[in-house]
């Protein structure tokens, strides 16, 4: 399978399952270590102007892997990061016109930069925390050939260093560690490839050297372990948006950015109407929003909010000179962030029955 049609693969195979996003915003730094697995390769070309014939090839060992990154969470589930990265794997066989020779030798080393684009699937805790996430990156990698043959006196070895581009394609799972807000525990598959792969030259007798124009495949399955770090996260908020009661107030949750009311905070609602029983002559609804975007804006994201659950309470019987709705935008936060900050706790209603 050509280069252009693996990556094609690999972005069918990712694009259908690009659902729901978990949120990640900002800068983050990620770390990831493991092993390597670098398919076996035939070595086809010249040496020294002549052909070196078919039945030529070499296995390798499974190798190591290492990834360092630098991204940016949009907030949406997309993240973009470049990524420096190494791999290194050695020979574990070498076969010349179909025979296996003796002795075989050699490591092939990938080191390069590549830029990444993921997603993250939320699958709203189905899975105790665990965000899957895929991607896909391209970019340029350079590959050192080093004496792959044979310690056999006598035998050829092929040498060389060559960069070429590069793509690869991203399949991971994230848990966060909820005792440091933004760090996340991380593991991932990661194919990667080159376009080509040249070799140059080659040692014979393990003295003298000759030209080469070899070309040899470069496929890299690795399995990484690592952490990433959000460097703004805020505190890991309640996981239920369950109704709290204190001095018969009940507390309304919104997604990021949003007035519309879940089916969980109309069930609210309705156990607020249905509370309100004799003895209630008003009902104030507030309405509040995080501190990410501008002030103006959120003030008027805030009375959206208090405005749409007045309405579900008018709805539910609840007569119009009771309620009393207001927005806040940005003040009498529930959980004290930074600016710029979205905490999900903060993107509220309070229904207060007096």
């Amino acid at each position: 399978m050509t280069f252009k049609k693996y990556i094609l693969a690999a972005a069918v195979i990712s694009l259908p399952m690009m659902a729901q996003a978990q949120n990640v915003s900002g800068p983050y730094l990620g770390l990831g270590l493991g092993g390597n697995f670098l398919n076996g390769t035939d070595v086809t070309g010249t040496v020294a102007g002549s052909s070196i014939g078919q039945g030529n090839s070499a296995d390798f060992k499974w190798g190591y892997a290492g990834i360092l990154s630098l991204g940016w969470g949009f907030g949406n589930g997309l993240r973009a990061e470049i990524e420096g990265n190494y791999r290194q794997n050695d020979v574990s066989s070498v076969t010349r016109q179909n025979a296996s020779v003796a002795g075989a030798t050699g490591t092939v080393t990938n080191y390069g930069v590549m830029a990444n684009m993921l997603y993250d699937i939320n699958l709203g805790g189905a899975l105790g925390g665990i965000t899957p996430y895929v991607g896909l990156g391209a970019g340029y990698v350079w590959t050192q050939t080093s004496d792959v043959g044979s310690t056999r006196v006598g035998e050829t070895a092929y040498e060389g260093d060559h960069g070429d581009y590069a793509g690869q394609a991203i399949v991971g799972l994230s848990l966060p560690i909820d005792a440091v807000p933004g760090l996340a525990l991380t593991a991932e598959y990661r194919f990667m490839m080159t376009a080509g792969n040249e070799i140059n030259k080659s040692r014979e007798a393990g003295t003298s050297t000759s030209t080469a124009k070899l070309e040899a495949d470069n496929q890299n399955h690795s399995i990484l372990v690592g952490l990433r770090y959000a460097f703004n996260a805020a505190p890991t908020p309640v996981a239920a948006a369950a109704p709290v009661v204190a001095a018969r107030t009940y507390l309304v949750f919104f997604d990021w950015n949003k007035a519309d009311l879940t089916d969980r905070a109309k069930q609210i609602i309705g156990e607020a109407a249905s509370a309100r029983g004799t003895g209630v002559t008003r009902i104030e609804v507030n309405g509040y929003t995080d501190r990410s975007g501008a002030d103006q804006y959120n003030q008027g994201l805030s009375v959206r909010r208090a405005n749409a659950v007045a309405a579900e309470l008018l709805r539910r019987g609840v007569p119009r000179n009771e309620i009393v709705t207001r927005g806040f935008g940005e003040a009498n936060p529930l959980v004290p962030t930074a600016d710029d900050v979205r905490e999900p706790q903060n993107r509220r209603v309070e229904i207060i029955l007096k």
